[in-house]
């Protein structure tokens, strides 16, 4: 007798029922059918190198799995759920744990699963705090992970911020780009990085060929984090770490300018440091300011609450010699039914000086 072989999403369910079994009790199978978009994307991923998301439920393209995404920082996978533990979260645990286990038997065999949960809801949210577990091996320390040959420093068992914002890669890719176009500019591409964070940025733009990058940030600890990620990529100079509120005082920033780059990465909200719908203004209204002839401003925004038209409608209104040039495309696996929603990464250019014309005026013509 033949027996019909169930596709591998639905078979990886199937297996998943001794871990979901509980007091003899019947096999709720409606938790892994409810994940089986989670459980298909661990059953078919490749073996993962450079940090990225592995799965993104919050973008809305898998109903019922809304609240999880799953990243590889390798050697470690980061599980997050935004929504409350529930009486089912144990059971939901076990079963990705146990794909994640099958996963990684076939991808790495012999080789230790590490894995990590963290629950981010809004409750936890609002007070800054997360609830994270080490579910399964360990996390190096230090812990340095690579995207696209650049190094850097992770922490995944603190805090909501793990060290490298993964939705930016496309950001960063860009940035690299733009420095490697500016190579031959005859003063060098002079970089200002605000909300600098850990210097993602800044390091891609000096292996792009950057000159000068300028980082900012009110955090200590983060600039800290940041000359390492540099010493990690073995960047000695052109990078300086300025430790400061931008708001208190323009007067450093203004003094190292004017810029060929300004980046500007603020958290959509961060009490008492940043609010987008107010904030988001008074950086708008310096960039002529900062910007040199034919510079450029990356302005990045990651408020679903806050749509394209939020950062568009304000710039014409704020620093309208600002002409829009483009928005760089999310990564993939960041996907969103709704665009509008996902994270905003504006390119807008200042204009360039008028060319003189070389070739003089016209015999016969006045000067």
């Amino acid at each position: 007798m033949r027996v019909a072989l169930l596709p591998p999403a639905i078979r990886s369910i199937h297996s998943l029922a001794p871990a979901l079994h509980r007091g003899g009790g019947a096999f709720p199978f409606h938790i892994a059918s409810s994940m089986q978009a989670l459980l298909s994307a661990i059953a078919s991923m490749p073996l993962p190198t450079d940090a990225q998301r592995v799965f993104h439920g919050r973008g809305g393209r898998h109903p019922g799995c809304e609240q999880w995404t799953l990243d590889a920082y390798p050697p470690v996978f980061v599980l997050t759920s935004f929504l409350p533990a529930t009486d089912e979260t144990e059971a939901q645990l076990a079963a990705i744990g146990q794909a994640l286990a099958e996963r990684w038997a076939v991808l790495a065999p012999g080789q230790p699963l590490n894995w990590v949960f963290q629950c981010r809801n809004e409750a936890l949210r609002t007070q800054g705090r997360t609830e994270t577990r080490l579910m399964q091996g360990e996390v190096p320390d230090p812990h340095v992970v690579t995207e696209n040959s650049a190094r850097f420093k992770a922490h995944v068992l603190r805090g909501q911020n793990h060290g490298l914002f993964l939705d930016m890669a496309e950001g960063r890719r860009w940035v690299r780009h733009y420095a490697e176009a500016r190579r031959q500019d005859r003063y060098g591409l002079k970089v200002l990085n605000l909300f600098a964070y850990t210097c993602a940025f800044s390091v891609v733009a000096l292996q792009g060929g950057a000159k000068q990058v300028v980082n900012v940030d009110m955090s200590h600890g983060a600039m800290a984090i940041g000359q390492q990620n540099h010493q990690l990529n073995g960047i000695t100079t052109g990078a300086s770490f300025l430790a400061h509120d931008i708001f208190s005082s323009w007067g450093k920033i203004t003094r190292s300018g004017p810029y060929g780059l300004v980046i500007v990465d603020p958290p959509s909200y961060q009490k008492g440091s940043f609010v987008a719908t107010k904030d988001y203004a008074r950086l708008m209204r310096r960039l002529p300011d900062l910007l040199a002839p034919g510079g450029h401003a990356l302005l990045c925004l990651n408020a679903p609450e806050l749509g394209v038209d939020f950062l568009q409608n304000q710039m014409q209104e704020l620093a309208p010699e600002l002409q829009f040039v483009e928005r760089v495309a999310n990564p993939a696996a960041f996907a969103d039914v709704d665009e509008g929603r996902a994270l905003k990464v504006l390119v807008y250019a200042m204009p360039d000086l008028p060319q003189p014309n070389a070739a003089g005026p016209a015999p016969g013509c006045p000067a």
